[in-house]
């Protein structure tokens, strides 16, 4: 069982960081919309680096749902319309 929660948060920790890569704000950072995406992307690169640090001190636990929370902000926010992706990307749930 160890493995499988290895592997899981391994993954969970790789779809973050590329999501938040491919994830580009929808409107500029004075506007409304731009504003939300950055506090979008701000909780999504703080659960990565929270998820990164429970990696590192031994807590898979934690880190899986750090990255799988973080995950879910950027998720949410392209269903919302606050990021583009590109097309064809399977990283989101469009």
């Amino acid at each position: 069982m160890a493995a499988d929660l290895e592997e899981k948060t391994d993954r969970y920790g790789e779809l973050l960081a590329a999501a938040l890569d491919e994830a580009e704000a929808a409107a500029p950072p004075g506007t409304p919309l731009g504003g939300a995406a950055a506090e979008c992307r701000e909780m999504a690169e703080s659960y990565l680096d929270d998820g990164r640090h429970f990696r590192e001190t031994g807590d898979p636990v934690n880190a899986l749902a750090s990255f799988s929370y973080g995950y879910g902000w950027l998720d949410a926010g392209v269903r919302m319309g606050l990021f583009e992706i590109p097309e064809g990307s399977d990283l989101f749930t469009t």
